[in-house]
């Protein structure tokens, strides 16, 4: 007895119809990041190896509760939502 086994086809992937070219890029004041050891946060450093600025971000948090007005059902479930941010 003789099994045959069918090779796939080689098709184009459904995605590459929607690749484009990357758009200019901009050249970074930063040459190299690091891991401060210490504070566990990335250490940006230009070309002649001094440490370069990147600006000040801040800090968000956010909570969320769940609600459950019918006891006897799933379908009235709904949720809170509340956000902080400095």
């Amino acid at each position: 007895m003789t099994t045959v086994v069918e090779q796939p086809t080689a098709s184009r992937p459904w995605g590459a119809g929607r690749l484009a070219p990357y758009p200019t890029t901009v050249q970074r004041p930063h040459a190299s990041v690091t891991i401060d050891p210490d504070t566990q946060l990335g250490v940006f450093r230009d070309r002649a190896g001094q440490v370069v600025e990147m600006g000040k971000h801040g800090t968000s948090k956010g909570t969320e509760t769940s609600t459950t007005t019918n006891s006897d059902s799933r379908n009235d479930q709904g949720h809170d939502q509340d956000s902080e941010q400095d």
